[in-house]
């Protein structure tokens, strides 16, 4: 029997020291003087390798070994970068969660996790401690070491220092991580991540978005953050809240893409909405930005329009479409968007994702909600029809740990070999091939008369100028189901009266086919999102709040 590859999402880094050992890595700012001004401190290349080997080395003298599930809930940091390729190199499976799901949710994906370690700040101790989570045998504190005892990572760095112990080989079909999900259509859920899929990720986007090596990457997002170094970007960590992207301060984003020259910038929508609205107020120009990268949900127009006013007129902002369990499916750039998608997603088209990038295969099948053992070709519909958005490709991931249920869902075999993943979105291909996502299959609304998507009737009402978003959701009333439209007001917006922007938003909706029957309107002071990304709207907890008003 033939043995699997090599392989490991870390191998790059080695390499990397050797060949380019004084370049930065990871750029962390470190603190402020009196005067505001900001200072950094950095790992190049060759510091992350040793560093994150010295970690590594430690981990192991302490027990843990390859396969070995680890929580990882440390700030954005260098240390962070460390201990992730540490946990990477050495074949251990970091499990990665977001600390601000809420207690419920952040219980029962430690549950599901079942850790064989725990490496956290204070205050991840402490909430591991009020839920109940003892298990595992290895516990370290990144910081100050309180009352639960165990190693902190000086100690592991000590233990490192006298552990000459080879770290193990890795194949490309060993689990590399376990991400969890945003939550935003549910409990979150343990998405197993090989390092085959890492390395995938790696080589598609760098060839999707024309990435070069020695370009500087403002990372806003952790996860993505970790990219940076893999695609021989200098990761800068900006100084923000990263569980508050939508607060993010404007002129801290600023004083990093000026200070360093960033060329790359990942951002969520919500992000990029409080950017551009200050950047554009100020008129600030960024010319060494060659590409914005955003995700999480789809980028208003509005929003691009401004965020475009701030770049050289060369460079776009890209949206590129998937979910954890499979990255980057589609993508698009917003000069494409603006000079034709747009008009059309306010017309009640749905948002354009673009083209499938190399490498994926998508289609369009009939929309159910029961589980579908085998795929067949003669299902898939043809352009123009909405229906449920599958894909098959080596970013595609296979299983989710320990959901059993949702595996067998959410995956479709295919009888030519491999399988196809059910995004939980519906959209439809166009003419050109290109993929509109007309929103989650969870979240359509069924009437007795039609079936609402949310996408295409959101993006009518959305046009509205004194509207920044909108959600459909449906409400049981009488026996059945009740289409209802929650309004979020945009509050830079002049003096609104809402009975006017009512009778002007049920006036635009009567004019489109699919929008006649929505005759109720909530004005919502501010919709619930989810924590990652600021941008997910929890439709539940809307159709909830509606069905009290």
């Amino acid at each position: 029997m033939q043995q699997p590859a090599a392989a490991n999402i870390a191998s790059f880094l080695p390499q990397l020291a050797g060949r380019n050992p004084h370049a930065p890595a990871v750029i962390y700012p470190e603190g402020r003087d009196r005067q505001g001004r900001v200072s950094y401190t950095h790992y190049t290349y060759l510091q992350l390798d040793r560093e994150s080997d010295l970690i590594a080395g430690g981990l192991a003298a302490h027990g843990l070994r390859k396969g070995m599930r680890t929580v990882l809930m440390v700030k954005p940091s260098l240390d962070f970068f460390a201990l992730t390729f540490a946990l990477f190199k050495m074949g251990a499976v970091p499990v990665m969660v977001d600390p601000g799901m809420g207690v419920k949710n952040l219980k029962k994906c430690l549950a599901e996790a079942d850790p064989h370690a725990f490496i956290g700040i204070p205050k991840a101790h402490i909430a591991r401690l009020l839920l109940g989570w003892a298990s595992g045998s290895l516990k370290v504190t990144v910081g100050r070491r309180l009352f639960w005892g165990g190693p902190d990572l000086d100690d592991i760095k000590r233990a490192g220092a006298v552990n000459a112990e080879p770290l193990p080989d890795t194949s490309a079909d060993d689990i590399a991580a376990i991400l969890f999900t945003s939550g935003s259509t549910g409990v979150p859920k343990g998405v197993i991540y090989k390092h085959s899929t890492f390395l995938a990720q790696v080589e598609i986007l760098r060839d999707v978005f024309g990435i070069q090596p020695g370009e500087m990457d403002l990372a806003t997002f952790p996860l993505f953050a970790l990219f940076g170094p893999a695609l021989e970007m200098t990761a800068v960590v900006p100084d923000m809240d990263f569980t508050r992207p939508a607060n993010v301060d404007p002129r801290k984003v600023f004083e990093a893409i000026e200070n360093f020259g960033v060329t790359n910038m990942f951002g969520s929508p919500a992000l990029l909405n409080t950017v551009a609205r200050y950047g554009t107020a100020l008129d600030v120009k960024l010319p060494t930005l060659r590409r914005v990268i955003s995700a999480g949900a789809p980028v208003q127009a509005a929003v691009m329009r401004r965020f475009a006013r701030m770049l050289d007129p060369k460079s776009q902002i890209f949206t590129p479409y998937g979910a954890t369990e499979a990255l980057p499916v589609a993508r698009m750039g917003s000069h494409e968007i603006l000079s034709e998608t747009a008009a059309l997603t306010d017309q009640g088209k749905g948002v354009c994702v673009g083209l499938p990038v190399g490498g994926i295969e998508l289609c369009i099948i009939p929309i159910t909600d029961d589980p579908i053992a085998e795929f067949d070709p003669d299902s898939v519909l043809p352009a123009g029809e909405i229906g449920e958005i599958c894909v098959k490709g080596r970013v595609v991931t296979h299983a989710y740990f320990n959901r059993e249920s949702s595996t067998v869902s959410a995956k479709i075999q295919d009888p030519d070999g491999g399988f196809w993943h059910r995004m939980g979105d519906v959209g439809y291909r166009d003419e050109k091939g290109r993929v509109w996502f007309c929103g989650r299959k969870a979240h359509r609304v069924i009437t007795e008369k039609t079936t609402l998507f949310t996408m295409p009737c959101e993006g009518i009402f959305n046009a509205h100028p004194s509207v920044f978003r909108s959600a459909l959701v449906g409400v049981n009333r009488n026996g059945g189901v009740q289409p209802v439209l929650c309004v979020e007001l945009d509050r830079e917006a002049h003096v609104i009266d809402r009975e006017t922007v009512r009778r002007e938003l049920l006036r635009m909706g009567a004019e489109h086919e699919i929008t006649r029957d929505i005759e109720t309107i909530l004005f919502h002071k501010g919709f619930p999102v989810d924590i990652r990304h600021n941008a997910k709207i929890f439709r539940e907890k809307l159709a909830l709040w509606a069905a009290k008003q």
